[in-house]
């Protein structure tokens, strides 16, 4: 199991930390060791929740110990451990309350595109190929709890291989699962993030277009700049230095992808990687600009650009002569996501910009076993693969406490699963993994659908609570 402490994880909750520092009326190094003790609670309970069986269990291990802990440190530091695992059951929403970078302005952001006139808004789906035409390589980073900032690079992913792209990496595969390639789709085995569906299908997508699908973690126990440099050497002894003409497409976490500045103590994997080949690539950063669970998190260029130009769609900002704007130094461009939307519980967001449309999903099947996991794979992979798309389905919310597990008399919870059109087998299993139902299912093109109304369910039941759960700490 991947040691999450030597990354991002462990560095942006010090970050985070250090604004709590005073208030709390210690010495930042007093501070630093309370979170350090936390992040070593942090991962024992992780490696005792990955003994459970099921993902529901698992999740449960993890919600119980953030409840039960009041400590602030092991909040700042946990909340983000257990966010990770709220997405890997499909709780979005949750995922972002508890776990969230405020995005406040710097003194080195640059000007507002606003108040430049040179720049103009365009679909980020349209510039980014445009842009990646003059480079080997193409850098994509996110916000590991946040899938949203996943979504682009899915739906990037065919264009950037009709740009002559053959090599996608991504952060946290592991090298040991060597049968990724041939399978065509992950695994449990296959990465830590790619429990994840969204995650997921961005390599399954990467695969399925013919890219060589590369894993690039550090296989040793180095951390901070250290680690960096392990990931840069991993990327470049499996890609640059085996083809010179490769052209590859990555996608890693943060400031992982920064071209300059100190990073975790000294520099980022892209900065090691461009001394080892040279190569300069297109970084686009996707973690700072996009809609917070509170509006106080947003950055205030993020509300502005919101408030007057209200886009559909993934945005960017270019300037008559054809340069990206980019917020900080170090990246390229900065993708502005559009405000979110929700249906039946979920974000709309994940219908990756149509390419996949809602199937209206009941807990009927459940059998009164809740909490309940709805699990829909592609008919041609599988038991093992992850799930194109997964929800959770309980009458109580999923974050509330044992003693507050009290259930009223109410109907069947609902939501809906976002797949592609195709062939699916649709299962439901309860706590323990005990499989309570199994269907095939059909999802019909969007013409179909929307002539047969299918997304929707035939009767609402009324007063329902949202299937998936409240909203988190």
């Amino acid at each position: 199991m991947l040691s999450l402490r030597r990354g991002i994880p462990l560095g942006c909750a010090l970050l985070l930390a250090c604004t709590l520092a005073t208030s709390h009326a210690q010495s930042a190094a007093q501070w630093q060791a309370r979170q350090i003790e936390a992040s070593r609670q942090s991962e024992q309970i992780m490696q005792d929740a990955n003994k459970r069986k099921s993902l529901l269990a698992q999740y449960q291990v993890m919600r119980y110990a953030y409840v039960q802990n009041k400590d602030p440190a092991f909040h700042i530091i946990f909340g983000q451990y257990l966010s990770w695992y709220q997405t890997f059951i499909g709780d979005y929403p949750d995922a972002a309350t508890s776990f969230s970078i405020r995005q406040a302005a710097l003194p080195d952001d640059r000007p507002s595109p606003l108040i430049n006139p040179g720049y103009t808004a365009r679909p980020a789906l349209d510039v980014i190929p445009e842009l990646a035409k003059n480079y080997r390589a193409v850098f994509f980073n996110e916000a590991h709890n946040i899938p949203l900032t996943r979504t682009l690079t899915v739906q990037l992913l065919g264009k950037l291989r009709a740009e002559g792209f053959n090599y996608f990496a991504a952060e946290t595969l592991y090298q040991t699962d060597t049968g990724l390639q041939a399978r065509g789709y992950p695994i449990k085995a296959s990465g830590f993030y790619t429990e994840e569906p969204i995650c997921a299908e961005m390599v399954r997508v990467a695969l399925k277009l013919g890219f060589k699908v590369i894993a690039y973690e550090a296989l040793s126990n180095a951390t901070g700049d250290a680690r960096e440099a392990e990931q840069a050497r991993n990327i470049y002894r499996q890609i640059f230095k085996k083809d010179p003409n490769a052209r590859l497409v990555l996608d890693a976490g943060y400031a992982h992808i920064q071209e300059s500045g100190v990073y975790l103590g000294g520099s980022s994997m892209a900065e090691h990687l461009h001394k080892l080949s040279g190569i300069d690539p297109l970084t686009v950063e996707q973690t700072m600009l996009f809609p917070h669970q509170s509006g106080d998190d947003d950055h205030p260029y993020y509300t502005a650009v919101m408030q007057k130009l209200r886009p559909k769609m993934p945005i960017v900002f270019m300037s008559k002569a054809g340069k990206p704007w980019s917020l900080r130094q170090g990246y390229d461009v900065s993708v502005f996501f559009p405000p979110q939307e929700m249906r039946h519980g979920r974000p709309t967001w994940l219908s990756l910009g149509g390419l996949r449309m809602p199937y209206f999903v009941s807990g009927e099947r459940c059998r009164r076993s809740y909490p309940c996991l709805v699990e829909a794979r592609y008919a041609n992979e599988g038991d093992d693969a992850i799930p194109a798309d997964l929800v959770a389905l309980d009458p109580v919310p999923l974050n509330a406490v044992e003693d507050e597990r009290i259930r009223f008399h109410q109907g069947a919870p609902f939501s809906d699963l976002y797949l592609r059109p195709g062939k699916y087998r649709l299962t439901y299993s309860d706590l323990d993994a005990h499989e309570l139902f199994q269907q095939e299912i059909t999802v019909p093109d969007g013409n179909q659908a929307e002539s047969s109304g299918y997304s929707d369910p035939p009767q609402v039941p009324p007063k329902i609570g949202a299937a998936t759960s409240a909203a988190g700490p």
